[in-house]
């Protein structure tokens, strides 16, 4: 016969076990609250009209090397526009890769905002001035959240395009009809 005190004692072990596993879950119902909250804000950042005006800005941006660019618009901590434009846009996404590094948020939702292209395009673009810059300060982690960034993206880039399936699959097969009917309309036109 089973007696009051190991009842009392089992009950109180399921519920400690309970209060744990619940604990558990909030915490990570927490977490995703929080890596969403970050990336809400970063997403409201990486689209205002300043940070896109800065971004087609760079995206322009003609240079060689770190020589040229200092040559055509100063030295890279003069005030000007092109510089502020830089900055606005390099370290926008260095932070982003590094809260990626620090798993404060994930790559699978960044590639959901941000895709691998424009991130990627932007840093060949300005990976002379990165270099320069890293030289010429001595400061060999300059910007390396944002090389981060892009070597993740480009890394898992396969897998990531999974994460949208049919839906980019379905794209491109409408695309495809699409083009195959207009070529189909312009043939009966001419």
């Amino acid at each position: 016969m089973v007696d009051i005190q190991t009842v009392s004692i089992a009950i109180a072990s399921a519920g400690v076990f309970l209060a744990a596993v619940y604990y558990m879950l909030q915490i990570r119902h927490q977490t995703r609250i929080r890596k969403t909250d970050l990336l809400l804000r970063l997403y409201s950042t990486g689209t205002s009209s300043e940070f896109m005006h800065a971004l087609r800005k760079v995206m322009s941006l003609q240079v060689k090397d770190y020589q040229d660019y200092v040559k055509q618009y100063g030295p890279v901590l003069a005030d000007n526009p092109m510089n502020n434009a830089f900055y606005t846009v390099s370290t926008f996404y260095d932070l982003t890769g590094t809260l990626l590094h620090r798993k404060l948020i994930d790559l699978v939702t960044v590639y959901d905002v941000w895709g691998t292209s424009i991130p990627k395009m932007l840093y060949e673009k300005i990976k002379p001035l990165v270099l320069g810059i890293r030289r010429e300060f001595a400061e060999p982690a300059s910007l390396v959240g944002f090389e981060y960034l892009c070597d993740e993206l480009e890394r898992k880039e396969s897998r990531l395009k999974k994460t949208w399936g049919k839906y980019t699959s379905q794209s491109s097969s409408n695309n495809k009809e699409k083009t195959y009917e207009m070529k189909k309309r312009q043939q009966r036109g001419a």
